[in-house]
């Protein structure tokens, strides 16, 4: 499958040696204060993830996004197939790798594929996988969250992802996580990987954090909950990635 716009600029990005920043705002939440100024250094703003949201709300927030970022690609986190919309650049066509309810690995995918089509949204095939705390996400998708202490099993996910046909495994520890993915997991999930970007996301709250999670082997970290409480300390986060 050819690559769209937006996955070829992100993985030129990648191809010039640097790390990807995205961040993740939540569509039933108001802007965070001064995301302009934190989504301006980072490479994407990912919207999505909320139950409570229509494509009616989903496009006049992304409009919002672009009215404060203005040239960033904005890519639909799906919650649901409810979170699908015209005005996002890219959606996440993503399955729930550790699920335990088929409506999460394929289902959901099967209703919104004929209106991502229909809308001509680039999808970029991927891949989630919850690992330890999991939270909301883990709770609504009915995941079974590997254990901290299992890296391994983060290594053979990500390597049946890409098996599968994914461009993007997205390893997340959960909005607000206690505790970020573990090193030794993020290390597992790259050895497990050919040519898929890993996404590593949850719990990513200092500069310390995210070059951690970038030095063990994520091509780029999500950060969502510090852009709403302390943007300073979000742009501060993006700098130690890009000046890695």
């Amino acid at each position: 499958m050819r690559l769209g716009r937006v996955e070829s600029r992100l993985r030129s990005i990648l191809d010039s040696g640097e790390k990807l920043v995205f961040v993740l705002v939540d569509p039933e939440k108001p802007l965070p204060p001064r995301l302009g100024d934190v989504a301006g250094l980072a490479d994407a703003v990912l919207v999505g993830g909320s139950l409570n949201i229509t494509p009616y709300d989903m496009d006049d927030y992304i409009r919002a996004v672009r009215r404060v970022a203005p040239g960033k690609p904005v890519i639909i986190f799906p919650g649901g197939v409810n979170t699908v919309c015209r005005e996002a650049d890219a959606i996440l066509f993503m399955t729930l790798m550790n699920s335990l309810d088929p409506y999460w690995i394929i289902e959901a995918q099967v209703t919104a594929a004929p209106l991502i089509k229909r809308l001509g949204l680039e999808a970029i095939p991927s891949a989630y996988i919850i690992y330890g705390h999991g939270g909301a996400a883990g709770h609504i998708g009915r995941a079974m969250p590997i254990p901290y202490e299992a890296p391994y099993i983060a290594a053979a996910y990500a390597a049946a992802a890409e098996l599968l046909g994914a461009r993007l495994v997205y390893l997340e520890a959960g909005s607000g996580s206690p505790r970020r993915v573990p090193d030794e997991a993020v290390k597992a999930a790259r050895k497990g990987l050919d040519y898929a970007m890993l996404v590593v996301g949850g719990g990513i709250r200092s500069p310390a954090d995210a070059v951690g999670v970038v030095d063990a082997g994520a091509d780029a970290i999500v950060i969502g909950t510090v852009v709403e409480r302390d943007p300073d300390t979000a742009a501060k986060i993006i700098e130690a990635v890009k000046h890695r």
